[in-house]
């Protein structure tokens, strides 16, 4: 049964079908050829999958960070990482990697900040003599990080699939992302020197004081989530309704950016997402009831200990998979089907569950800017109005940057799960 589903999944993917409709046409299949099952356990097993309290917090923080979208802070927080690191050759270069970690702590997207911190940076960068390739891989590959840092969506959806704490998952989010953030300045600053780019960074820069006042709220809602969250002031879940709230308060009372009027247009697309997201996920919760049922993770995990007893082996085993299966299937969808299947054989190894997860996600997050489906990548082509062919030659650099700060990940778990332990 389980062959003939994964067979049957890798072929709606390759004939195009929508992921949630590939997922439940190939459930439904296996339940139907090989089980005797009623096709009633179909329904139960989707609302089963989505009937779970942390769950609730996916469309509020879709919301939370397209309101907060809406209130234009984008341009605020690249005012502000200008002034922190704009005043030195590649410092615009650098700011578009600190805006987007400080951005991605807002939304939680990689796709929103793209869009948000790239209409700004990219036209910004190409002005002052940077490629636009350039400029746009560069966008894509720092907007990966809208979904390590916390508040990361599919780090909730990892939390739920593999029974996961989520607020140690948010709180172990930190160290990569703050890993894979300073990598990546460091690289753009040395890279930039070397091609002379950025030459005229500094001008155009606030004074520090007033980029920080007009950025001080924006800045301001990370620490109260995750400050939240680990006081035990409020659950993940409660996080993200205090998010919208925050964010309408600033966008309506503070800046005045948002008005009635375009709160229908940003419901609609918070909505339209959020439903995307659960479909997915309750689709796959069918798949991965039936893929348990056959025993498919017990397998697994005799299999990989019978071929390999080192955990640093099956580490590097499973970075290959993930790096692959990223490429061609999307995020969300990626962690949800496989995270129940690879989560039990990693803690079989004695890997932190927690250390696993954010392996999972930076692995997987990679998929967003390698070629043939990286969706940030179609989204920065989009921003500086370039083919696609023109920003993959300039990937590779950074693909090679995140890829050494993965390696680190998951063999140094202080890295994922020191801040953890050390509160």
């Amino acid at each position: 049964m389980s062959s003939f589903m994964l067979l049957a999944l890798v072929g709606f993917f390759a004939l195009g079908l929508p992921i949630a409709i590939a997922i439940a046409a190939a459930s439904i299949g296996g339940l139907v050829f090989f089980t005797s099952l009623p096709l009633l356990v179909v329904a139960q097993q989707l609302m089963t999958k989505l009937d779970s309290f942390p769950l609730m917090a996916v469309p509020f923080f879709i919301l939370a960070g397209n309101l907060m979208e809406a209130a234009g802070i984008s341009g605020r927080l690249v005012e502000f990482a200008k002034t922190m690191v704009g005043g030195v050759r590649g410092g615009l270069a650098c700011s578009c990697v600190l805006t987007c970690m400080i951005f991605a702590a807002v939304s939680g997207s990689s796709v929103a900040t793209t869009f948000a911190i790239g209409a700004i940076v990219i036209p910004a960068m190409t002005k002052h003599g940077y490629p636009t390739g350039f400029a746009a891989a560069l966008q894509a590959t720092s907007a990966e990080l809208g979904v390590i840092i916390p508040p990361s969506i599919p780090l909730i959806l990892y939390g739920v699939s593999a029974e996961v704490s989520i607020g140690d998952l948010f709180i172990a989010g930190l160290g990569p992302g703050l890993l894979i953030g300073l990598a990546l300045i460091l690289f753009v600053y040395v890279y930039c020197r070397k091609n002379k780019w950025g030459e005229r960074d500094h001008e155009g820069r606030l004074p520090f004081w007033q980029s920080l006042k007009a950025a001080f709220l924006a800045l301001l809602m990370p620490i109260v989530i995750i400050g939240g969250i680990y006081d035990g002031i409020f659950t993940p879940t409660e996080a993200s309704v205090i998010a919208v709230f925050y964010a309408l308060f600033i966008g309506m009372a503070v800046y005045r950016t948002i008005s009635p009027r375009d709160l229908l247009p940003v419901l609609h697309r918070s909505v339209i997402s959020s439903t995307i997201i659960l479909f997915v996920i309750a689709a796959a919760g069918l798949f991965s009831f039936l893929i348990t049922r056959a025993g498919v993770p017990a397998a697994i995990g005799e299999w990989l200990g019978s071929v390999m007893e080192d955990p640093l082996y099956f580490l590097l085993a499973v970075n290959a998979f993930l790096f692959v299966a990223g490429m061609f299937i999307e995020t969300s969808a990626a962690i949800i089907v496989l995270a129940p299947i690879l989560a039990p054989v990693a803690i079989s190894f004695g890997i932190d569950p927690v250390h696993f997860g954010l392996i999972m996600v930076v692995n997987l997050a990679l998929g967003m800017i390698t070629p043939p489906f990286g969706v940030n990548l179609f989204a920065a082509c989009q921003v500086a109005g370039i083919p696609f062919e023109q920003i993959v030659p300039r990937l590779l650099p950074f693909v090679l940057v995140i890829i050494a700060c993965l390696l680190v990940i998951s063999y140094v778990p202080a890295i994922s799960v020191g801040l953890l332990t050390l509160l």
